[in-house]
């Protein structure tokens, strides 16, 4: 996959994550950091982070427990070692440090 092709992608996924973010009414904050650099904070602090890391080209999640690669399966963002699709996975990690169900895309 060329940079452009995968910048295009991280920033569309990017996008539907911020999308349904600010549709859950839970209460946190989100922000880009920076180019390709989604920021999620709890109201505990706590904060969860998406990114692109371009040199794997995959997109990485560090949450409280833990840290997870997903990689362009052609269709979806899939983890590199469970399968589980990005959306998901990032809704499970959400609902678990917001502490309450939320489902994103």
């Amino acid at each position: 996959m060329i940079d452009s092709e995968f910048n295009a992608l991280t920033d569309a996924v990017l996008a539907r994550i911020e999308r349904g973010l600010e549709a859950t009414g839970v209460d946190l904050d989100f922000f880009m950091a920076s180019a390709g650099v989604l920021e999620i904070e709890f109201s505990d602090g706590s904060k969860i982070v998406v990114n692109r890391h371009g040199a794997a080209k995959e997109m990485w999640v560090a949450a409280r427990s833990g840290g997870f690669h997903f990689r362009w399966d052609g269709v979806v963002w899939r983890d590199t070692r469970s399968g589980e699709e990005l959306l998901k996975a990032l809704s499970a990690l959400v609902s678990a440090q917001a502490a309450e169900p939320v489902t994103l895309g």
